[in-house]
């Protein structure tokens, strides 16, 4: 079996002189999404709760040549993100690709034992605050680049029963019936939106339910195909992909990254 990530893949100017958004874009996914779109030649904006981690990928980003900015937001407010998506118009003049990326997870365990404050959260931040990043990038992208493309990220949990996660996977599941409702309605304006599906990843958020369901990535890993996690940067290539003119074809999908585990 091989348990070996390809994680370093030669760019190829994949999203050359595109402006991309990334929301959540401060670690995991979304700040190797923001690595790779500047190795792609695309000038990023990246917004997400916490300043100090966001500084360190833009810095990161500058210092291999990219070109990179941030702005501090809570995905869960309509006026920061509004704000958010408008300031990549301000920085680089127009907005052609959005990847909103920000999640936050739930206590694992069965739906009955959810405290109706964290029932809320998971909705407040993954699913209004994609519909509402949507929302404000479409406007984005008729205003200046006319035609674009958007991805957001749904979960390999939103396609099956999901007891550990029930209300996680659920808005998942939201997000993607969001993805092909706007996919239906802006196609006709040559706006593409898709959406991804990861499987395992190794991020904080994954090592974060490990720490509270012990043995958790095993038992993961025990049911994909491919044996092992995801490295982030496998995730955000998906991503680049479907944001891509590559996948010009490509709109209202659920893409799977998941090893297999849905095969």
């Amino acid at each position: 079996m091989n348990n070996t990530a390809i994680t370093s893949i030669p760019t190829s100017g994949l999203l050359t002189d595109k402006v991309a958004f990334i929301a959540g874009a401060s670690r995991g996914i979304g700040a190797a999404a923001a690595r790779l779109f500047a190795r792609e030649g695309a000038r990023v904006l990246l917004a997400a709760r916490t300043e100090a981690s966001l500084t360190a990928v833009v810095e990161e980003i500058r210092t291999a040549g990219g070109t990179a900015d941030y702005v501090v937001c809570d995905l869960a407010d309509p006026a920061g993100i509004r704000a958010a998506v408008d300031r990549s118009v301000e920085l680089y003049g127009r907005l052609d690709v959005a990847f909103n990326n920000g999640a936050t997870g739930q206590p694992p365990g069965p739906m009955d034992r959810l405290a109706e404050a964290d029932f809320d959260h998971v909705c407040a931040v993954n699913l209004k605050g994609p519909w509402l990043a949507m929302t404000a990038e479409i406007a984005a992208i008729r205003a200046t680049a006319k035609r674009g493309a958007i991805v957001n990220t749904s979960s390999v949990g939103s396609l099956m029963a999901n007891p550990q996660l029930p209300v996680y996977g659920a808005v998942k599941r939201a997000v993607n019936s969001l993805t092909a409702s706007a996919a239906a309605t802006y196609g006709p304006e040559g706006i593409r939106v898709n959406a991804i599906a990861p499987g395992t990843t190794l991020t904080e958020m994954l090592h974060e339910w490990d720490e509270k369901s012990p043995g958790i990535i095993e038992q993961l890993n025990a049911h994909t195909p491919l044996g092992r996690a995801a490295d982030p940067e496998e995730i955000a290539q998906a991503a680049a992909w479907l944001l891509s003119d590559r996948s010009s074809y490509v709109t209202g999908t659920v893409l799977r990254v998941d090893g297999g585990m849905r095969a």
